[in-house]
């Protein structure tokens, strides 16, 4: 059977942090709630009849913030998936949550009816950090949801935090992240803030104060060394994890597998075709066409994309299995470029793989830049 992945947007919200450019819509009835997943349903029944030969290995819910909705809602959706799809036993399967939109009794049920991993979005342990971000937990919040999505029997629990932020320093960056490691998630996002030009962080212009690049560097490094010291891997430029509880899902993206998503904003990649929705929230709703973007990339397309996303993770490339799927030598087309990374310690090269450092992921746009200049 073929391996599949299936991304379900929920694109509501209380308020849009400062700083997000995600597909979401703020304050929205409870009856948009369930139009919204009858039209998922819909689609989701609309799309099985594609998939008859995949077996799905990962299914994530995000947003927004999903846990807006009720149990009865999310449950129902990944029921229609059960019902759908050849669903793997050990599939594994996130929801995102906001910390304070999710009870004790609210997790028990959604454990109960399968889902088996929770991402919380943390952002800071800092709470002048928080206001500035423009969110509405604070740090307490996010403690009693940890406790309770642990206590309804989660056993597999990510957490985001966000350096690079207003008020941050690489004091308060390292103590976000000591404050989360004490409570022993299995996976830990430490993502840089980017400014978006359409959000309100990207219209204050010089008026937003954000830490230096040589201090954003430092937080960067000094925080990848302290989670390593408490026990999580680096596997991916912005991602650490326990043994064993690397995010299945984004492993999907990084691989280049399959996957397909479902709601607005949402983007697929399946038999041989990228394709993504408009924000058509509306449309959606009326069971109307959004797609708004399809693409049959090239082989030489498939590969430049391939390097791009394989070497975003600690494993990078290995040469063999590039040439097995793309026909032609890695090191032959790449390695005179990577070679003079390599003695500035930004490169790697064991045995048949290249892979980038450390310091390689933190200059990782401009390797990349030059690479793939270099292989077009």
């Amino acid at each position: 059977m073929k391996k599949l992945g299936l991304y379900v947007h929920i694109p509501f919200c209380r308020s849009k942090c400062l700083y997000c450019d995600f597909c979401s819509f703020p304050n929205r009835a409870e009856s948009d709630f369930t139009a919204y997943v009858d039209a998922l349903c819909r689609d989701l029944r609309t799309t099985a009849a594609r998939c008859t030969a995949h077996t799905v290995e990962t299914v994530y819910f995000g947003g927004g913030t999903p846990t807006l909705l009720p149990p009865t809602l999310l449950n129902r959706i990944l029921s229609e998936i059960f019902a759908c799809y050849r669903v793997s036993p050990d599939a594994e399967i996130t929801l995102e949550c906001n910390p304070a939109t999710a009870t004790k009794q609210a997790f028990s049920e959604l454990r109960e009816a399968g889902f088996n991993r929770i991402s919380i979005g943390l952002q800071s342990a800092d709470e002048r950090e928080l206001r500035a971000l423009g969110r509405l937990h604070s740090f307490a919040d996010f403690e009693r949801t940890f406790r309770e999505a642990r206590e309804a029997g989660f056993s597999n629990i990510s957490a985001d935090v966000m350096l690079g932020i207003p008020h941050q320093t690489k004091e308060s960056h390292l103590q976000t992240l000591a404050a989360l490691a004490a409570l022993a998630p299995e996976h830990i996002s430490a993502y840089g803030l980017t400014v978006e030009s359409d959000t309100p962080f990207g219209k204050m212009g010089d008026r937003l104060v954000l830490p230096d690049e040589e201090t954003s560097r430092e937080m960067y490094f000094e925080g990848a060394q302290l989670l390593e010291k408490l026990g999580y891997r680096q596997y991916e430029i912005s991602n650490f994890a326990k043994t064993g509880y690397e995010s299945r899902h984004n492993l999907k993206y990084w691989n280049c597998e399959e996957y397909l998503g479902f709601g607005p904003a949402a983007y697929s990649d399946f038999g041989g075709t990228r394709f993504g929705n408009s924000r058509d929230l509306s449309a959606y709703l009326e069971g109307k066409s959004i797609l708004a973007e399809s693409e049959s990339p090239s082989l030489g397309e498939r590969a430049e994309e391939y390097i791009m996303l394989r070497l975003r993770l600690a494993e990078g490339v290995d040469c063999q299995a590039f040439a097995n799927r793309f026909g032609f030598d890695f090191d032959a087309k790449f390695g005179k470029t990577l070679r003079k990374y390599v003695f500035g310690g930004f490169v790697k090269h064991t045995q048949n793989k290249w892979a980038l450092t450390r310091e390689g992921f933190y200059v990782s746009n401009t390797i990349l830049s030059e690479l793939l200049d270099f292989s077009s």
